[in-house]
């Protein structure tokens, strides 16, 4: 899996799940569902892989000539 998710989008993608998590506590009730995306991009930067980003072929990592991800 080649990375497409980079430090500055990761940064982002991080920020915002925290932000969708305390939403999510602080309102609770029906407000729950936001735990989803808040793992979801948690997830994706973790892992520096957006599926939606392959689909659309973006791609905001910046490679160095010895990276060898796959």
């Amino acid at each position: 899996m080649k990375r497409n998710v980079g430090k500055v989008d990761q940064s982002i993608r991080y920020i915002l799940a925290i932000i969708l998590i305390v939403l999510a506590v602080i309102f609770q009730g029906v407000w729950y569902w936001l735990l989803l995306p808040a793992i979801i991009l948690g997830f994706t930067a973790s892992v520096s892989f957006c599926g939606i980003y392959r689909v659309f072929g973006i791609n905001t990592c910046k490679f160095d000539k010895g990276d060898k991800s796959d």
